[in-house]
């Protein structure tokens, strides 16, 4: 995607990773550099133990103890309480998350608290103290099996509170991942509806911080190229299963939640999984049902240099003009199958609260305009 220049250099920072492998086949390095960390360690994998298997095998023939957690489902306060209380008897040196963000979240919430001297409630925002972590997280090895949530480059884990009906995060620069190994073969075979949502998670987070306003030279660099090819490989494998297709879009995920971070939110009503940590957060996967854009723009989007670059550059592959991209888009991701927000819980008559809560949002100051209320329940309503 050509460069567009910016009204003024903005200063900016980022962080990364300690260290990211890229590569299919670069998860057989694994147990290896997982095991020069230290010969105890806590392994998070996702609801199905079999898959994890060959990991934790091999980390145990190279002699070292692992303590095995499932997270089936997205980490709640109750499920982290538990897992802490066994990864503390274990006295690990690392902690390793292999799975979907879900596993990722979690393996980074246990490498944070495990060496912590307070409880649970003193780093979680929002209901609890949001507390500083006053000792280093334990090393944390992230291997993702999805392409789309990018927690394997973020700093924060997100955990549910059924209790409270919301999620909050624990956040700390020193929770981002010691190491990531993002190895697309980890994602060949995923199921289909797993694949869309996840691949419309990825596409967002590369689209939003090419459209917001604390754009940077650093994250054009990386979101705008993505796009396009990440939308093509998303519509390659709803059509068949494509381990090419797989490899390009293992990309856009990989890097998007660093693009994000570095670059600030666009609009944020349906935010995905790893941003609910405000009072949007009852509501689960907005983001996805909505897709990129959910087909609705603010009036005062016309004019918009970085969006009519996005419309022309996407038009083509959705065979439509460009001033129908963001409704073609969610047409096409609604055909595929994936569901609507009431189909997900969210009553239309919550729209109005949901768009103030969106209001108060962290992630609409990269908005490139300012929202109204009306724009917002709008968008929820075209995804609903």
């Amino acid at each position: 995607m050509p460069q567009i220049p910016w009204a003024a250099m903005t200063p900016f920072g980022f962080s990364l990773p300690g260290r990211v492998i890229f590569g299919r086949g670069e998860a057989g390095r694994a147990p290896g550099l997982i095991g020069a960390l230290g010969n105890r360690g806590v392994l998070v994998h996702g609801a199905d133990a079999s898959r994890a298997a060959w990991l934790v095998d091999g980390l145990r023939a190279q002699g070292a103890a692992v303590l095995a957690v499932s997270c089936g489902a997205e980490p709640s306060l109750p499920m982290l309480r538990d897992a802490l209380d066994r990864a503390r008897s274990q006295g690990a040196d690392w902690v390793c998350g292999l799975g979907g963000g879900s596993a990722l979240d979690m393996a980074k919430a246990l490498a944070a608290l495990i060496p912590a001297p307070g409880g649970i409630m003193d780093h979680l925002e929002v209901v609890g103290r949001g507390l500083p972590l006053r000792v280093p997280p334990l090393p944390c090895v992230a291997i993702p099996t999805t392409a789309g949530t990018g927690a394997e480059a973020t700093r924060n884990a997100v955990i549910g509170l059924p209790d409270h009906g919301r999620k909050v995060s624990i956040r700390d620069e020193g929770m981002l991942p010691r190491l990531a190994i993002v190895d697309p073969a980890l994602t060949d075979g995923c199921p289909r509806g797993v694949t869309l949502a996840s691949g419309l998670d990825a596409l967002a987070q590369v689209i939003e911080p090419w459209l917001s306003c604390k754009a940077t030279p650093l994250t054009d660099a990386l979101a705008g190229p993505a796009i396009l090819p990440g939308l093509q490989a998303l519509m390659r494998l709803m059509q068949a299963e494509d381990p090419e297709a797989r490899d390009r879009m293992a990309w856009p995920a990989c890097a998007a939640a660093s693009r994000w971070r570095m670059a600030g939110l666009a609009r944020s009503t349906g935010r995905g999984r790893h941003r609910r940590t405000d009072r949007r957060g009852a509501w689960r996967d907005l983001r996805r049902a909505a897709g990129p854009g959910a087909g609705h723009e603010p009036a005062a989007a016309g004019d918009m240099p970085r969006l009519a670059r996005l419309r022309a550059d996407l038009a083509p592959a959705l065979a439509c003009p460009p001033d129908a991209v963001p409704v073609a888009l969610a047409d096409w991701a609604r055909a595929q199958g994936l569901p609507g927000l009431a189909a997900l819980g969210l009553d239309p008559a919550r729209h109005q609260a949901v768009a103030e809560a969106a209001l108060t949002s962290s992630s609409m100051r990269g908005n490139p305009v300012t929202p109204g209320i009306g724009d917002l329940v709008a968008a929820l309503s075209a995804a609903a």
